[in-house]
């Protein structure tokens, strides 16, 4: 039974000054995190920061708390939402006062999502997209779930359009909800190198902002004397390294098990008469809708290991999404037969007909270039990091470039049908994305004054969510496809949304 009156001003609820207030707070310290720490360590060895004494900093943190608590009630009070017949108005502000107007049939998304905070004070927070901006244009921090569910109905029943008219009438059935097995499987089976490179990039940062404090603690030296104690054999040296190798492999195979589980937990599609619902996550619980005539293009990843064990993952891309946003449209552990339907579904009667075209040997030269350039990079890193006794990691760089370089042409094709783009690419994930014709907002010819030369063009085809390139073809090849979308473009009477 409906409870809430929307038609006339409501706050949401008065746990949201909680909810408003952590997340300053984190803001804060995150934007300080450094300054902080240097702080700590100083109050921990008892002295003095300048002429700043550890009560006069924790008085001032205590007054900053005060501040930002201050902030949460006011924002609070004057965060006020309402709907009329048409539009959804939000009213905000401390100082400066804000009052926005949404019409309702230029909503394309309404998200409800749960951070841990949020199950624990048991509310949850609305997050209402359009096409126009890459953020959330509202957010409300703090609902009840059964009005949150109430408000995202009376966004989508009253806008009187194909979206979500059928979860007004209750229809409800789960498609597909992943099992634990397969979410370890697509943790074993992702794309770990991303995940070492991310270790890395991270214990090198932290090695920079603590490099001082580190070398108080001796710790380099140490590591070196352990060392000396081991040199007697070239053996125990390399015994020492490949243990430290076999450690971090391991770490960021455990590390992409434990993200893709916590991101993917319980994960569901819910499928209704003319849309599909996506409910996951463990700490982050989000639920989004996703609706046929919203979609931009599908991206379809695999690879060798997930083949082998049935996997599939689909990521839907639409309008003006931001990337953190993004990643909650990606579905996960799809058997083919699944990833089928559902592609079927969202697009209608799309198949993977015709004949496969693939870019110019010139291809490879750029490949090989990028792949040169990075080896460049990394030993200049390795150098100046490590000395030149670590310049045996070209053994590794030198085979992944000639493997990159061989591997990222042989997947590269692109398919050009009557009504559907499909460009395949990929390196050790085999990425396949398809766009819909009606749907490509412009499409423009690239190249450089080393392509013209040799009448090779890239095409460039750009949709409300994202561009796909057709990389380096025949400059004739790309003329024919620039001028055959732009034909159907321009003669198809078909909105885009």
């Amino acid at each position: 039974m409906e409870t809430t009156d929307f038609s006339q001003p409501i706050r949401q609820s008065s746990k949201g000054i909680i909810v408003i207030f952590v997340f300053n707070v984190f803001k804060f310290f995150k934007k300080f995190f450094v300054l902080f720490i240097a702080l700590g360590l100083s109050i921990m060895r008892g002295k003095s920061f300048g002429k700043i004494t550890p009560n006069l900093i924790l008085l001032s943190l205590l007054t900053i708390l005060i501040i930002i608590l201050v902030i949460a009630i006011l924002k609070y009070i004057n965060f006020k939402f309402h709907l009329n017949q048409d539009d959804f108005h939000l009213a905000t502000g401390i100082i400066n006062k804000d009052k926005i107007i949404i019409p309702m049939s230029k909503i394309q998304n309404v998200y409800i999502t749960q951070n841990f905070l949020q199950q624990l004070i048991n509310v949850v927070s609305v997050k209402i997209d359009t096409a126009g901006d890459k953020k959330s244009e509202i957010e409300i921090s703090a609902l009840d779930k059964s009005k949150a569910l109430l408000l995202k109905k009376k966004l989508f029943t009253k806008n009187k359009s194909e979206n979500n008219v059928e979860e007004a009438e209750g229809q409800r059935d789960v498609f597909f909800k992943v099992s634990p097995k397969r979410l370890v499987l697509e943790g074993l089976s992702q794309n770990h190198l991303k995940s070492l490179l991310g270790i890395v990039a991270f214990v090198f940062g932290l090695y920079h902002e603590f490099k001082d404090y580190l070398k108080q603690l001796r710790l380099q030296e140490r590591i070196e004397d352990f060392i000396k104690q081991d040199e007697d054999t070239v053996l125990n040296l390399l015994i020492t390294n490949a243990v430290i190798i076999v450690a971090v492999i391991l770490f960021s195979f455990l590390f992409s098990v434990i993200k893709t589980f916590i991101i993917n937990f319980n994960l569901e599609v819910v499928e209704h008469q003319k849309t599909l619902e996506i409910n996951k996550g463990l700490f982050n619980k989000v639920s989004l809708s996703l609706t046929p005539s919203r979609i931009q293009n599908l991206v379809i990843k695999t690879n060798r290991v997930k083949k082998y064990f049935g996997l599939h993952s689909l990521s839907v891309r639409q309008a003006m999404v931001n990337a953190k946003q993004q990643k909650n449209f990606n579905i996960v552990a799809l058997e083919k037969e699944q990833l089928n339907y559902l592609i079927t579904k969202l697009l209608g009667d799309y198949t993977e007909t015709g004949e496969k075209s693939r870019p110019q040997s010139y291809f490879m030269r750029i490949a090989a270039l990028k792949m040169l350039f990075f080896i460049i990079i990394s030993n200049g890193l390795v150098v100046f990091l490590f000395g030149k006794e670590m310049l045996w990691i070209n053994v590794l760089f030198i085979p992944y470039a000639i493997l990159y370089i061989y591997f990222s042409y042989k997947k590269a094709y692109y398919i050009i049908s009557n009504d559907f783009v499909t460009i395949g690419s990929g390196f050790i994930d085999t990425t396949t994305n398809i766009l819909e014709i009606h749907k490509i907002q412009a499409v423009r010819l690239k190249e450089t004054i080393f392509q013209e030369r040799r009448d090779i063009a890239s095409v460039i085809i750009s949709t409300a969510s994202k561009a796909a390139t057709i990389p380096y073809i025949n400059k004739l090849e790309a003329l024919s496809i620039y001028n055959f979308l732009l034909y159907k473009i321009e003669s198809q009477d078909r909105d885009w949304m």
